[in-house]
């Protein structure tokens, strides 16, 4: 049997492309993915409105869906009190979604925040995973059901990848490192606007880093994507799906997770 996973990020509601979300929407009505997973930035300003249209369009996608805080889910820099205090007080429709552990046919897929009201540099849009975040990720990890694949899902990379964009995501690496450990098999994110799926091998382990494109106008180097992934067992890959082609793409083989010796 395979699952299906559609890994979807930086949608913007707000800078939104319509056309590339009614694709997506038609995509899962007909080929009914087991799970949508969405690696944040679900608004481009942080507005009630942004996060309400944008909860009711991934409510209305009828699968079951996870969502992950992205940079441009906080309140801006000119709004510094609410971004500080009440930074969580806007997500409306999209509230219950938000860090959302999924279970599904074997694959846990485990909640990371990468986002940070404020860090000790000039540009907060960049990722961070405190102590606080990466300890709870782990705990959830350790409890999931023994034998399942482990999904980790934030909004930006841990480490910098084959991509223009960047995460320069603080503490990334240790948190990396640290799951290879705990024995996940993947870290699913966005924020940079472009596909890709890499390995990271540490003492026998791999874990896959897999990043999704956008569903914005806010394009890079690839047209509106996503990415579906596809597992039998304890293999997968991962397709890319844009909307300027009929056939997906695919960007890894689908191999054996896990160890690597």
């Amino acid at each position: 049997m395979t699952t299906r996973l559609f890994h979807v990020s930086d949608i913007h509601f707000g800078a939104e492309d319509p056309a590339a979300l009614d694709w997506f929407a038609e995509r899962v009505a007909e080929e009914k993915p087991d799970a949508v997973i969405m690696t944040g930035d679900l608004t481009m300003r942080a507005r009630r409105w942004e996060f309400d249209a944008g909860g009711r369009w991934l409510r209305a996608l009828g699968v079951p869906v996870t969502l992950e805080v992205g940079n441009h889910d906080l309140p801006y820099y000119w709004d510094p009190l609410r971004r500080l205090f009440t930074p969580y007080r806007r997500y409306g429709a999209a509230e219950k979604l938000i860090e959302r552990p999924l279970e599904i046919d074997g694959i846990s897929i485990i909640p990371l925040k990468t986002t940070a009201r404020a860090q000790l540099r000039w540009n907060w849009s960049k990722g961070r995973v405190s102590r606080n975040s990466l300890s709870n990720a782990l705990a959830l990890i350790a409890d999931a059901p023994k034998g399942n694949l482990i999904f980790v899902a934030g909004h930006h990379p841990l480490i910098e990848g084959p991509t223009t964009g960047s995460g320069r995501t603080r503490g990334g690496a240790r948190a990396l490192a640290a799951f290879a450990e705990a024995g996940a098999h993947a870290v699913l994110s966005g924020h940079v606007h472009d596909p890709f799926d890499i390995p990271y091998d540490r003492d026998g382990w791999r874990v896959r880093l897999i990043g999704a494109g956008t569903l914005s106008k806010r394009l890079r180097q690839t047209p509106p994507s996503f990415n579906e992934i596809r597992v039998q067992g304890n293999r997968f890959e991962t397709l890319v799906r844009t909307l300027s082609s009929r056939l997906p793409t695919s960007i890894s083989a689908a191999t054996d997770a896990g160890a690597t010796r």
